[in-house]
């Protein structure tokens, strides 16, 4: 078995330059196959097509997550193609097999004022407060991944123009609103210095050791403010990203121009916050219309 799957894997490697981690994914899911295959005394060369569905009901009544299964199927797929490429088996026992449907979760968004309240709790007379307000102001005027927002540097800043120059998958330019540049206007002007260990530092947003900061260490912050302006509900550093496109949108933005600034390469990704909207009212209107 080990031959069969190092041969597999060999061959995946040459052809596609797969990571090391999908590597790793294509060899747990093919081992687990063929486990499945050897304790029901099944030859993964007669594999028929019924065997692969009653797989996939077996990954179902252990619970595995829809995503699991469906990389599960996409893995045997290959299996099978390299087989078949190698000449070993003859038949595809894959074919026509659809993958489960994967359902779309609709992302977890804040109310208008629910951000009002998370932004305006914040004490800006201090370093620490200044920073925090200016780093949430970003990411809710502009959208972009937390990973963007630790990444910016002081020169990626305009405040004059009111913009700023995200370097994330393709560089893109954002504009940002009063609120955001008078926040970060505060921060650059009045508290950076206060984390400024080296002068040579060219990272927009420090921590207390003048270095940049982290993710986990804006997850910390936006978990601190959420439960200090007790708002009940799951809040990650993507809530405010996913409440910026929802709230863009709701207020007439087109998708067109909001796929823009969040930096989605397919209109399709950014297609579930119009979605998200419609149902919203459609809820709205059937909880308040007296002939709904």
């Amino acid at each position: 078995m080990d031959k069969v799957i190092n041969d597999f894997l060999g061959e995946l490697t040459h052809d596609k330059r797969l990571s090391k981690n999908t590597l790793e994914s294509y060899s747990r899911d093919i081992r687990q196959f063929l486990t499945y295959l050897n304790e029901n005394n099944i030859d993964f060369k007669n594999v028929k097509k019924t065997n692969i569905i009653a797989y996939i009901l077996y990954l179902q009544k252990e619970c595995r997550a829809v995503s699991s299964i469906s990389r599960s199927l996409a893995s045997i797929r290959a299996f099978y193609r390299v087989l078949i490429k190698n000449h070993i088996v003859t038949y595809d026992p894959t074919l026509d097999l659809e993958s489960p449907k994967i359902e779309k979760k609709m992302p977890q968004i804040l109310s208008i004022s629910e951000v009002e309240n998370l932004l305006s709790i914040i004490d800006v007379s201090e370093p620490k407060g200044a920073r925090d307000k200016a780093m949430l102001e970003v990411l809710y005027a502009t959208g972009i991944r937390v990973t963007e927002l630790v990444n910016l540097e002081v020169s990626d800043v305009n405040l004059e123009v009111g913009y700023i120059k995200c370097n994330g998958n393709k560089e893109r330019i954002i504009p940002i609103g009063k609120i955001a540049i008078d926040s970060l206007g505060n921060y650059l002007n009045n508290h950076r210095s206060y984390f400024v260990k080296n002068e040579e530092e060219k990272s927009l947003f420090l921590n207390f050791h003048g270095e940049k900061m982290t993710r986990q260490g804006f997850w910390k912050i936006i978990k601190y403010y959420a439960a200090l302006a007790d708002i009940d509900k799951e809040i990650t550093p993507h809530t405010l990203r996913h409440s910026f496109a929802a709230h863009l949108i709701e207020n007439g933005a087109d998708l067109k121009s909001v796929q823009q600034m969040l930096g989605h390469s397919d209109i399709s990704t950014t297609q579930i916050y119009a979605e998200m909207i419609k149902n919203r009212i459609g809820d709205v209107y059937k909880k308040t219309h007296p002939r709904a």
